[in-house]
């Protein structure tokens, strides 16, 4: 009896290590899409602007169910920041922190300059949708497949806050895919991939600031011609 023991438990043992034997751990980085203006040289001066408003105008997440937060126009909001900053035309200034930054310049005892912006730049998601396609080979025989789609459009609006007028708009939309594919009762199967959703979105708006930059450095709209 006792020798069954023992051997239940050096068994178990050695299942546990193999078991810690199979898993793996990886890591890797990922390279971060930039906008077009990011790799060309800019020697120009900065314009200041602020980002507006930024909605979700879409029907996605916005149904009866919805607890009214606006994620999506959040989510649009924080890439155009990050992306307008990154075109090196612009001194994008932020309104989000202005209690924090009022907070540590107390701290430094130091008197706030909080700096006008020229232009603001404002605008929404125009459209968003997500759907899943799938496809049968010889009836299913030789498999079958699933693609997943997302699609995102936003509108851009640049704004003189002296007078309030739209002096420039552009639109940007783009459309990611991931395909999953079982061959013959083979392969892996997914759920629908929610990081879809962000790609696509960072792809319309990199598309609509490429635009804007395009129509500023042609001299379209800056400071240099708009009032």
């Amino acid at each position: 009896m006792e020798m069954r023991t023992i051997a239940t438990a050096a068994l178990a043992a050695l299942a546990a290590s193999m078991t810690l034997g199979c898993a793996t751990e990886a890591s890797r980085t990922v390279d971060v899409p930039k906008v077009e203006a990011a790799a060309m040289p800019y020697q120009g001066p900065r314009t200041p602007v602020v980002v507006g408003r930024m909605d979700n105008r879409s029907s996605f997440m916005r149904g009866i169910f919805s607890d009214g937060v606006d994620r999506l126009g959040g989510q649009a909001k924080t890439i155009l920041m990050a992306h307008l900053q990154q075109t090196q035309r612009f001194n994008v200034l932020d309104r989000d922190n202005l209690a924090e930054a009022k907070q540590e310049a107390q701290y430094k005892a130091q008197t706030q300059s909080i700096r006008g912006a020229d232009f603001i730049v404002t605008g929404d998601v125009s459209e968003f949708g997500r759907k899943e396609v799938g496809d049968h080979q010889l009836f299913g025989l030789l498999g079958r497949g699933k693609q997943q789609i997302a699609y995102a459009k936003v509108t851009l609006n640049v704004v003189s806050p002296t007078t309030s007028e739209v002096v420039y708009s552009v639109q940007g939309a783009g459309e990611y895919s991931l395909s999953n594919r079982e061959i013959v009762g083979f392969g892996g199967t997914a759920g629908y991939d929610a990081t879809l959703n962000g790609k696509v979105l960072d792809l319309a708006v990199r598309e609509a600031v490429n635009r804007l930059v395009t129509g500023y450095d042609g001299g379209t709209w800056s400071r240099r011609t708009t009032p």
